[in-house]
């Protein structure tokens, strides 16, 4: 049963057994819980040596009530048992620091390479822990400022239509004639077509519906800044997809930063500093191809079994479950 994410109200459902004494049984005689070597200190950290790896990732995620752990996971273990390495209650990196250096050395001499995301205290916890380890910023959170760039520029545009809307229905109302707002050949309002367009701005446009090719084809009419930019987000994706060569990718990288910068979009101003600070990291993706999927899938799965105990009330316990299942 520590094998598998399995509740006690499932078990009532199934077996039909009172699940919370069964729980409670579990806890205190049918699991070594109470023996666990990592219970005392299991709420702040735990660690587990054996399943450190040449290839790791550190993340950050939300166990309750918005507490942050800092998590490093194994990629060879694919979400599996052995994937967890290190779970500390914080993400200040002189904390996090201090309890991975219990780690021995010669293990973590041994790691070759750690994907991460932009944040400065992850990259500390790197270059102090793991200082033989290449850092590869994770070309998703890269794409993801790019997308933010992108959709606040088509917010700030719905804002304008919302006020223009008012103020036209204002005005209607004030000279006592019947507002009729005006709409573009698939039936969209100005309002409603930059709300509509949120999600084909994330997608490809290979992988536009027809209906959403149409809007597409409204939206970048009426605002040609938000086409440019679109652009500009799309050709950030095609060349982390497409490029092999680090080489060309530094070329191309080099290319669309000058391309933000001649843009002249304040919106972008946060990527195109951040990939002029964090070029090497962000260009070490094309050596192998490496990024922080299996630590966002790993943190779904957390979520999931948070999600079957129905909170987290005994905050060791749930650890220690999680420590069964995934270390």
């Amino acid at each position: 049963m520590d094998n598998y994410p399995i509740s006690s109200k499932s078990l009532e459902k199934h077996y039909h057994i009172n699940g919370d004494r069964f729980g409670q049984q579990y806890k205190d005689h049918l699991s070594d819980y109470h023996e666990w070597k990592q219970k005392e200190h299991a709420a702040n950290w735990m660690l587990f040596p054996g399943n450190l790896g040449p290839r790791l990732s550190l993340d950050e995620t939300s166990l309750s009530n918005g507490e942050l752990y800092t998590i490093l996971t194994n990629k060879a273990a694919k979400g599996q048992r052995g994937a967890l390495v290190a779970m500390i209650k914080g993400t200040k990196s002189e904390s996090v620091i201090e309890i991975l250096k219990q780690l021995p050395k010669s293990l973590r001499d041994k790691v070759e390479e750690i994907t991460l995301d932009m944040a400065g205290s992850m990259n500390l916890i790197v270059r102090h822990c793991f200082s033989k380890a290449v850092k590869i910023i994770d070309r998703f959170h890269v794409q993801k400022l790019a997308c933010d760039a992108l959709q606040e520029m088509r917010i700030k545009h719905r804002w304008d239509a919302i006020n223009e809307e008012t103020d036209s229905m204002a005005n209607a109302r004030w000279e006592k004639t019947e507002y009729v707002p005006v709409r573009f050949d698939n039936g969209d309002t100005k309002k409603q077509l930059l709300a509509r367009s949120r999600y084909l701005l994330f997608k490809s446009p290979n992988k536009w519906t027809n209906t959403q090719k149409v809007r597409a084809k409204i939206l970048f009419a009426q605002y040609p800044d938000i086409k440019q930019a679109f652009s500009l987000t799309h050709s950030l994706r095609m060349i982390f997809s497409q490029t092999k060569d680090k080489g060309v990718a530094f070329t191309k990288l080099a290319r669309w930063y000058n391309d933000v910068a001649e843009s002249g979009f304040k919106a972008f101003n946060t990527i195109s500093a951040t990939i002029y600070t964090h070029y090497k990291e962000i260009l070490n993706f094309f050596d192998n191809r490496s990024t922080n999927a299996s630590a966002e899938s790993f943190n779904a799965k957390i979520k999931a079994f948070r999600a079957t105990q129905t909170g987290v009330c005994d905050m060791k316990f749930f650890l220690f479950r999680l420590a069964k299942i995934y270390a």
